[in-house]
């Protein structure tokens, strides 16, 4: 019959020592500063039983902490696909650059006119270089493999590169999907030149 008050000795660490290997005691060296005191003084005394030659290992190094980056706006993009390409251009000269909002736009094409548009951000000491990255000239043509070269279309004013393709009446339209669910007409389509104000049509 089993006498209800016996109870089994409790294991010391140094029962749990005893039976492991050499190799096993080394690599519980290893974790030293993670072992309570009593463990310590336990593995401390088997490997002088064993007459095993250790030497307490030094205090790790704690990981450096978090770095924060001030981050500063140099542009902002309407579209995502505009943002996406500002990003490479910077990130090909090894700056980091952060898009703010991205998946805010991409769940929501829409939202972008209502929260002033993508972002693009660069710590403030990359400032200088990037925005003379984004700076550069645009190539008035290139050539894209196995198709026709492209030409960079120019205002016909005052030959500026700095045009944009828009749609009158796109504002509106986003405004009335957005709020009544009502498509409007999309508008006419034209190129906007940003230098000298002049919008016109290209029948090309």
């Amino acid at each position: 019959m089993l006498n209800p008050f016996h109870r089994e000795p409790e294991l010391t660490f140094a029962d749990v020592y005893r039976p492991m290997s050499d190799l096993e005691l080394q690599s519980l060296l290893a974790e030293w500063h993670s072992l309570m005191p009593e463990a310590r003084l336990a593995l401390e005394a088997e490997f002088s039983a064993r007459k095993l030659d250790y030497a307490e290992p030094p205090v790790p190094v704690e990981d450096a902490p978090p770095e924060f980056r001030e981050l500063v706006t140099i542009r902002r993009y309407r579209d995502l696909s505009e943002a996406i390409v500002a990003r490479a251009v910077i990130e090909s000269a090894g700056i980091f650059c952060f898009l703010k909002d991205e998946n805010l736009v991409r769940l929501d094409w829409q939202v972008s006119n209502f929260i002033g548009g993508i972002r693009l951000q660069v710590a403030s000491s990359d400032v200088e270089a990037a925005e003379a990255i984004l700076s550069q000239p645009v190539p008035s043509e290139f050539s894209i493999p196995d198709q026709p070269g492209f030409q960079q279309p120019r205002c016909p004013r005052c030959t500026s590169t700095d045009i944009m393709w828009e749609r009158q009446g796109r504002k509106a339209a986003l405004a009335s999907l957005y709020l009544f669910a009502l498509p409007l007409p999309r508008g006419s389509e034209s190129w906007h030149c940003n230098s000298c104000d002049l919008r016109w049509q290209d029948d090309d």
